[in-house]
């Protein structure tokens, strides 16, 4: 049984068909990559998956739980979480101070934005905050103003945030836009290295193809609103249909 079961979703905004009876399967600790030209609708059915937007018709599975009608709150409550084509953080706190934020949520259930100043009683978050720093090689920036950070450092900061609240399911839109080529290697490197430790499902909808390229077990293709190829990476390369969506304007 496939971890995250997308079946006939549909979803029309006024005349534009946006996404196109979509069937997608991810298996469970793999990483899934979702490619496809501008306009394709990836972000669309991202959207779907986290309850910013309601398909019109269709299912979305998640560990055999559907996710339809439930708020983004509620399908991070169940582990799934999202990191943004722009990093999510808190500018105006420390970096451990972003990380503790999604650990009371976790714990406690709510987003607490006042819990910030009490938290030096709280030993236990700030330990795991910590720890998640360790993981994301940023042990040395606990006590930086988050504003400061490079845009490399942010996405790190925004990942240990994601991986403080223990998620089943992490799904990354654009990781590595706006990089240069070595932050972008670098957030390779951590996604690769988050998954030899922790074995989360991933999917990645990337347009670079060099990250796709490295870290994918499995790719599909949107393209038109439609998966038109769901395979391997090394059947993916040079595969016709592909190179039609890329490049025969079903832009």
């Amino acid at each position: 049984m496939s971890f995250l079961e997308i079946k006939g979703v549909n979803k029309r905004f006024g005349g534009l068909q946006a996404l196109d009876d979509v069937n997608l399967n991810v298996e469970e600790g793999t990483i899934h990559a979702i490619i496809g030209p501008n306009g394709a609708g990836k972000s669309t059915l991202l959207n779907c998956f986290v309850g910013k937007l309601l398909p019109d018709t269709g299912t979305v599975t998640f560990d055999g739980q559907s996710l339809i009608g439930l708020k983004p709150y509620e399908i991070n409550q169940v582990g799934v979480s999202r990191v943004f084509q722009t990093p999510e953080i808190f500018t105006d706190l420390t970096v451990l101070e972003n990380v503790m934020i999604p650990c009371f949520a976790r714990r406690d259930g709510t987003f607490r934005m006042n819990a910030v100043l009490p938290t030096g009683r709280e030993t236990d978050i700030r330990e795991k905050a910590e720890q998640m720093l360790l993981d994301v090689n940023m042990q040395d920036k606990l006590h930086m103003q988050a504003s400061s950070l490079s845009r490399g450092d942010k996405r790190r900061l925004e990942m240990a945030m994601c991986l403080s609240q223990d998620p089943k399911l992490l799904l990354l839109d654009e990781p590595t836009a706006g990089m240069a080529r070595a932050d972008t290697n670098n957030t390779i490197d951590l996604l690769a290295e988050i998954q030899d430790k922790r074995k989360i499902t991933k999917v990645i909808i990337e347009h670079d193809m060099h990250v796709v390229f490295s870290l994918a077990q499995r790719i599909s293709v949107l393209a038109q609103g439609h998966v038109i190829v769901e395979d391997k990476p090394a059947k993916i390369k040079g595969h016709p249909k592909v190179k039609e969506a890329y490049l025969g304007g079903a832009h």
